[in-house]
């Protein structure tokens, strides 16, 4: 079982991949706000160079190894979106 994230474990990450990955903006869903009765914010992931939200996790992961796992090298493989 994995321990839950923290806000912290957000930060570094936030700060480990902030060179690799496009600040998206967020805008506010009038739909979804009113369904739920809270203010529902998307974050616009579609404006990174890979049209979507893997490269942050990805970026993160790879930021994340130990010195000796990344000189054994990365596979990665995605089905699409």
């Amino acid at each position: 079982m994995t321990s839950a994230t923290t806000l912290a474990d957000i930060r570094a990450a936030r700060e480990r991949i902030a060179d690799k990955v496009e600040r998206t903006p967020t805008v506010q869903s009038p739909s979804l706000t009113d369904r739920v009765g809270q203010p529902i914010h998307l974050k616009l992931e579609h404006h990174q160079t890979t049209g979507a939200f893997k490269l942050r996790g990805a970026s993160n992961a790879i930021a994340s190894l130990s010195p000796e796992d990344k000189t054994r090298g990365v596979v990665a493989a995605s089905t699409g979106n």
